[in-house]
């Protein structure tokens, strides 16, 4: 079971970051307009997050090591299945990075020089990372069928209405270093990305410990 679990995190992870880089380099092959092609990039992203969840979910579907963590404080996964998990988590969106490059003729890592950063940006990461961290575990509480419909329908919204495009996953955001296109990161870029997200994912399960007293059976749900 631990072993299903954690290839579902591997592969739903390896499929995830798959259409984030390779639906930006879609966009800019697509069209020069750079709000259309976050219009595309964030309408795939949205789109493969329902259909990854709502196919993985039954066996386990965070795709997001902050996630995770907060599945860990709240004690609905042991620390060494949330390793396991974290670490298949990274592993499967450094693979799904190369195969985009691949499927797209190009190198299969090319080190992105796209820098990111500043006040702003690291800003908009926080609230990315605590959005998301509510619509996970509050449509849990409420209606634990519609999470992959809230989660794809937020992450889609948050690319527009965050100034860092909402990265809000630490393991998407070390592996699009991977690849010098539209959704890349300069590596340089990544501690204070991740940093932010670790920030926003605390301040998330603190939010959700204060609205949702059940809190804890309600992640138990949701890796059950």
């Amino acid at each position: 079971m631990l072993l299903r679990r954690a290839f579902a995190e591997l592969l739903g992870s390896a499929f995830l970051a798959a259409a984030v880089v390779g639906s930006g380099i879609m966009a800019t092959r697509l069209t020069r307009d750079t709000g259309l092609q976050l219009l595309e990039n964030s309408t795939a992203t949205g789109a493969v997050l329902v259909a990854l969840i709502l196919a993985l979910g039954p066996v386990s579907a965070a795709f997001n090591p902050v996630v995770t963590l907060v599945e860990l404080a709240l004690r609905a996964v042991r620390p060494r299945d949330a390793a396991l998990f974290t670490a298949s988590q990274f592993l499967g969106t450094a693979g799904g990075v190369v195969v985009a490059n691949l499927m797209f003729d190009l190198d299969a890592v090319t080190v992105s020089t796209h820098t990111r950063g500043g006040a702003g940006q690291l800003l908009g990461e926080v609230v990315a990372t605590l959005g998301l961290v509510l619509v996970v575990f509050g449509v849990a509480r409420s209606r634990r069928t519609a999470v992959p419909f809230a989660v794809g329908g937020y992450i889609a919204a948050a690319y527009w209405f965050t100034s860092s495009s909402s990265f809000a996953n630490p393991a998407i955001t070390v592996a699009r270093t991977l690849s010098d296109t539209f959704a890349g990161i300069d590596p340089s870029s990544v501690l204070a990305f991740v940093g932010m997200q670790l920030l926003g994912g605390a301040l998330g399960y603190g939010c959700v410990r204060l609205l949702y007293p059940d809190a804890a059976h309600i992640a138990e749900n949701i890796v059950a």
